[in-house]
């Protein structure tokens, strides 16, 4: 056992408080005095960055957490977990900043897509698989943002106003199952406020965190959300990130000084901070992590992603398709052959690769059959980031030549990039650059009009065919959240006609207008490319000559994206137009939903099958290729409720910087009536069919029986809700209380066992500001989602 008590004593009150901002963007000082070596965090939860942030240093990018969330599988999360922490020591990260468990409030929330769940159970139990994943293999997890960071609009300084009993019941249950049963070694203090107090100096912070459920580890501010000094500092924060800069430093030195600050509170955190050192082997003398067993990525991500894919439609058994009696294959839509592997803000990682779905069917299906292919409609409005494609760098290389380049004109030094983003998040360019410029040739691939162009903020220069063809400053809109720079920075393009096979020399010149969190900027280039109504027509035509259309729609990173919420659930552009040509045209039309978060689909009745993708991660054409064809099962039941129209959903937009909670306890499917709901939560059709024979409970356990009554083998999960006919207690309908998962083969029978722990029949009393149980008999419902429910029967309290 390490002392470190003693180790904190040896610190001057200049050291310590050192150690309580980071040292850059991404790692904590090393204090040799104490053995503290660097120890670096980094962002999750779809992948481990690392400390630079692209196509240089690829990640495993695993599907998104609504995908894993549709799983309802713990010990898949966990292996994923365990994947993860590989990922994290490849990388040389000790701490992973995920998992994200704030609650589907809303589906328009930004994040949606980062979170797992409108039921704080299922995130709950999630969560903490995702946790027992990375620290059971060494690496901390960063549990986040605590707490109703659940939208992103005006989120650095919104306060959200939660009603107690919501606030206990549902947006911090998660969190309390995640540090007392998953061990959490940090947790992320959010950006906004709750009820009046900004949430890096929440009092909740000290009595619930600390007092109530006794957390001995580190809490972190998110980045650039400490705003003070003393409060902050006797909140219980911890750590102040990033740094080398913050509000703490010699102010803080200065407060404990003048008394405002204990210094033992001081202690507390760097005593929290050596502990968490120790826990991830970033104490010289600290025992070595468990080593991680190499996990085959491949293989992993795409099983995954097939277990999380949801299977909402499939009208007459159209899938799994008949492989024998295909010839021709239409695979249509915006997202078909550029794959959307994940959401963006901080979870975007550059994975090694990506599957499209055409490619994945193209593989799959092989020669013998014909694989067509259209974009259908575009979906984005923005110019894309420059692919290398149509790249030919100046040493003949595919992509780019960057040259970082002093005030006096000299090249400071050059890098070789395949790609056209470029980010340089809390690192330091090369000591005196004045300008960075990038070279490369555009090489046509076919005719017609190039549209080149940039994104960023900061002076910008293009020249195309050695003349300038514009000299702009590009600057965020007033009030722009800072992701925006990332994720939808403002843009200049200027067209450029080519014949197929010529080419054009393109110098883009970028002066960095430094905002505080590194260097952001994109060469942009989009080829040519028919207008809607042409693509539509072209889609159409390839849909009616082939033997079974898929079509792959899905939202883009300017709708669904950290930093922004969305205004509209509506599939962006023309798709539901294009879905309905298709299926005019085919009556055996399948549709991919490749989104992160629910969206409309007006046409989901008029189709023969739709399966909800979410963002799968890298292995996403592989996976679907794998459940159309029925090599594997589209495993995935619904985290979340799919609307079917936007009426009385939540808002995100505050009022006087004020967002009221207003709904309480009646988020998805608590609130949800059947006529305002598309997919019900927890609902999910697999390749075989399932009776409900039998349940009974026994001391806090359920065996439920079932039978296969399909053709197959398949995987059933077995949700059990909980309700309370005539309560005195103002409550949901019904709400979630347990679930598992069984498999059997044709006609067999297989018996889930369901564990419905004690919380499950509390409620928050709001006068003795505690749990209680309201006495008398509640009813248990049994089935295969909120609304599929064959099986009941009555209980007392366990």
């Amino acid at each position: 056992m390490i002392d470190l008590a003693s180790r904190v004593a040896r610190l001057t009150l200049e050291q310590k408080v050192r150690l309580l901002t980071g040292a850059d963007f991404w790692s904590l000082h090393p204090e040799p005095a104490v053995g503290l070596g660097r120890l670096v965090v980094s962002d999750g939860p779809a992948g481990v960055r690392g400390e630079r942030w692209d196509e240089r240093d690829p990640s495993a990018n695993v599907p998104s957490p609504t995908a894993l969330a549709a799983t309802w599988d713990e010990e898949r999360v966990e292996r994923l977990g365990r994947l993860l922490a590989a990922e994290a020591r490849r990388k040389g990260v000790h701490v992973l900043l995920a998992p994200t468990v704030n609650l589907h409030r809303t589906p328009y929330g930004g994040r949606h897509f980062e979170c797992f769940s409108e039921d704080p159970l299922l995130t709950a139990r999630i969560g903490v698989a995702y946790v027992h994943g990375l620290q059971r293999a060494g690496v901390g997890a960063t549990v986040k943002h605590f707490v109703a960071n659940d939208s992103e609009t005006e989120r650095m300084t919104l306060d959200a106003q939660v009603d107690e009993r919501a606030l206990r019941e549902l947006y911090l249950a998660p969190f309390e199952a995640i540090v007392n049963e998953g061990g959490v070694w940090s947790v992320m203090a959010a950006y906004n406020g709750v009820n009046g107090t900004t949430m890096t100096e929440s009092p909740l912070l000290r009595e619930i965190l600390h007092e109530e459920w006794g957390f001995d580890g580190v809490v972190m501010s998110d980045w650039f959300a400490t705003r003070s000094t003393e409060p902050a500092a006797n909140a219980a924060l911890d750590l102040v990130m990033p740094g080398p800069h913050g509000p703490w430093g010699d102010a803080l030195v200065a407060a404990v000084r003048g008394g405002k600050v204990a210094e033992s509170t001081v202690d507390d955190k760097v005593l929290r901070l050596l502990r968490l050192a120790a826990r991830v082997g970033a104490l010289t003398d600290a025992p070595t992590p468990p080593a991680v067993a190499e996990a085959d990525i491949a293989v992993e991500l795409r099983d995954a992603a097939a277990a999380g894919f949801v299977l909402a439609r499939n009208e007459d058994a159209l899938l799994p398709l008949d492989r024998a009696a295909l010839r021709t294959v239409a695979v249509l839509g915006p997202n078909a052959s550029v794959a959307r592997t994940l959401g963006g803000g901080s979870a975007t990682v550059f994975p090694p690769y990506t599957v499209s779905p055409v490619d994945g069917l193209r593989t799959a299906l092989g020669d013998g059959v014909e694989v067509t292919q259209a974009i259908g409609v575009r979906a984005h409005t923005r110019t894309p980031v420059a692919r290398s494609t149509w790249l030919v760098a100046p040493d003949g290389r595919p992509g780019v030549e960057v040259r970082f380049v002093a005030a006096d004109g000299s090249v400071v030094a050059t890098e070789h990039r395949t790609g056209g983003s470029y980010t340089w998040l809390g690192t330091t360019l090369p000591e005196g650059i004045a300008r960075v410029e990038v070279r490369t040739t555009l090489q046509a691939t076919g005719p017609g009009r190039y549209e080149v162009g940039c994104s960023g903020v900061g002076r910008f220069r293009l020249a195309l065919r050695g003349t300038e063809v514009f000299d702009t400053t590009l600057a965020l809109p007033d009030g722009a959240d800072i992701v925006e720079a990332l994720m939808t920075p403002p843009q200049r393009t200027h067209p450029v006609r080519l014949a197929a096979g010529e080419t054009a020399d393109i110098v883009l010149v970028h002066e960095p207008n430094q905002l505080g969190i590194g260097v952001i900027f994109q060469l942009n280039l989009e080829p040519p490319h028919g207008t809607d109504d042409e693509e539509i027509e072209r889609a159409v035509a390839l849909a009616r000559d082939a033997d079974v259309a898929v079509v792959v729609v899905g939202t883009t990173e300017e709708v669904e994206s950290e930093g922004f919420d969305r205004g509209t659930l509506a599939l962006p552009g023309r798709q539901d137009e294009l879905v309905r040509r298709v299926a005019q045209a085919n009556p055996r039309t399948v549709v991919v939903v490749n989104a992160g978060a629910p969206v409309l689909l007006p046409w989901a009745d008029e189709v023969a099958a739709v399966l909800l993708a979410w963002f799968p991660g890298q292995e996403f054409g592989n996976a679907l290729a794998d459940v159309l064809l029925g090599v594997a099962e589209p495993g995935g039941r619904l985290p979340t409720t799919w609307p079917r129209t936007e009426h009385g959903l939540p808002d995100t937009r505050p009022v006087g910087g004020v967002l009221k909670y207003g709904e309480g306890l009646a988020v998805g499917y608590r609130a949800a009536v059947a006529d305002g709901v598309r997919y019900p939560f927890g609902h999910g059709l697999g390749y075989t069919t399932w009776e409900y024979v039998s349940a009974d409970a026994a001391g806090g356990v359920l065996h439920v029986r079932l039978r296969n009554t399909g053709p197959r083998a398949g995987r059933e999960v077995v949700q059990v809700y909980a309700s309370r006919p005539g309560s005195a207690i103002d409550r949901p309908s019904r709400w979630l209380v347990g679930f598992a998962a069984v498999t059997a083969g044709p006609g067999e029978e297989a018996v889930a066992t369901v564990a419905v722990r004690e919380r499950a029949f509390q409620h928050w009393d709001t006068e003795r500001h505690a749990w209680s149980v309201e006495p008398g008999a509640f009813q248990l419902h049994i089935g295969g989602s909120s609304v599929d429910l064959p099986l009941s029967l009555t209980t007392e309290a366990l």
